[in-house]
């Protein structure tokens, strides 16, 4: 067994829950939340949402569900070298998508735009309201009921949501509404596997766009070999290996550009232990940075990745159309629900019939976030195609 760090959560401490339950007898309190996220609807449906490129253009590629997988293997690495509580960060890692709308960044986009009148739309406020509120698969409460720790990693995995400038009625509707918001010490960074989960959230999408771009044909190995470091463990593997291709010398040089990132992030962040000496999870919520984090030599080599990625495949062309594509089938959805409810299956139709202006927007919100990439493409067909009257 991996020896515990001083500034692990300590699952054995945890806050509780909002609703008393009674402890299980096989599982700790993280484990347990780690099984209500895995059978929850909304982390199924992840299967079928948009990562970068729509769930229906190719087996092969990610989605919202195999990108959490990813993320959660890498969070979990991460955090038994580091002696952190794993199943939180496994849990932590594993819910950090849940809010995603269809159609990635651009369905986010899409919806945050409807919602302007009605307060907006954040997909980190909506995985909020997915846990707390939207899921119903217990009698005694809404939501899954999960731990403290999680619910506070959750909503500040990216850092505190609130401070100087920033006060609670600036925050998104769904971080508002939750009643118990502000006893989540939303004034502080989350604990260290949160800061685990956010970061292997980096080390996953920033390695696995890469597979997914050459996968696709947007770029090739030489386009990648005169980006700082990135170029030079391609360059590397095609040193060692030259009779490979470059499919197979792609997996491989993913799989060391991950491990680089990881053991960057794992040096980088003993050495603020070191120099912080937090002795407690407490203790590193309260510090005045992050205590999981990269080094300065590694953000330059980032940035460039990034701005590749950027410029080569979130813009491309194939890409820039189903963003396109996906932005008009939203805000139709949106203007046909909102304006005719009762066009909304149950139980959305009777909630959204009740009810008028911002809190209408919001249910027909919920029912179009929660949508899969094909759901609201056929969802827009039976609506909008003539030939379509099922």
């Amino acid at each position: 067994m991996e020896k515990r760090a001083l500034f692990a959560t300590r699952h054995e401490d945890s806050r509780g829950r909002y609703f008393s339950e009674a402890p299980s007898a096989t599982r700790t309190p993280f484990q347990r939340d780690r099984d209500r996220i895995i059978h929850a609807t909304a982390f199924r449906r992840l299967k079928q949402k948009t990562q970068v490129f729509v769930a229906h253009e190719g087996d092969h590629f990610r989605t919202r569900l195999t990108h959490s997988l990813e993320v959660a293997q890498i969070a979990r690495t991460i955090a038994r070298t580091l002696g952190l509580d794993e199943d939180l960060a496994e849990t932590l890692a594993l819910c950090h998508d849940l809010g995603h709308p269809p159609f990635g960044h651009a369905g986010e986009d899409q919806l945050d735009a409807c919602m302007q009148p009605f307060d907006g739309f954040d997909h980190n406020a909506q995985s909020l309201r997915i846990v707390t509120r939207l899921e119903r698969r217990y009698p005694q409460f809404d939501g899954l009921n999960l731990s403290w720790e999680t619910l506070e990693g959750l909503c500040k995995h990216n850092g505190p949501l609130t401070g100087p400038d920033t006060s609670i009625r600036d925050l998104p509707a769904a971080f508002r509404d939750f009643p118990h918001l502000a006893d989540l010490e939303i004034d502080q960074f989350a604990g260290p596997e949160a800061q685990v989960a956010a970061l292997s959230d980096d080390i996953a999408y920033n390695n696995h766009d890469i597979d997914d771009g050459m996968a696709a044909g947007l770029f090739t190995v030489d386009d990648l070999l005169e980006l700082p470091v990135v170029g030079d463990v391609f360059r590397g593997v095609r040193i060692e290996y030259p009779m490979l291709d470059d499919r197979m010398v792609t997996y491989e040089a993913v799989r060391r550009l991950i491990g680089l990132w990881i053991n960057d992030l794992i040096g980088e962040t003993q050495a603020r232990a070191a120099r912080h000496k937090p002795k407690s999870a407490a203790d590193v919520r309260a510090l005045d940075e992050p205590l999981i984090a990269f080094s300065q030599g590694l953000e330059p080599p980032q940035r460039a990745l990034r701005a590749f990625l950027h410029a080569r495949m979130y813009k491309h062309y194939r890409v820039n159309r189903m963003r396109s594509k996906a932005k008009r089938v939203l805000a139709d959805l949106f203007e046909v629900f909102l304006n005719e409810p009762q066009t909304l299956p149950p139980p959305w139709k009777g909630q959204a019939e009740a009810l008028e202006d911002a809190d209408r927007a919001r249910i027909v919100c919920d029912y179009i976030a929660g949508m899969t990439d094909n759901f609201a493409l056929e969802e827009h067909r039976r609506l909008f195609d003539s030939r379509s009257l099922a």
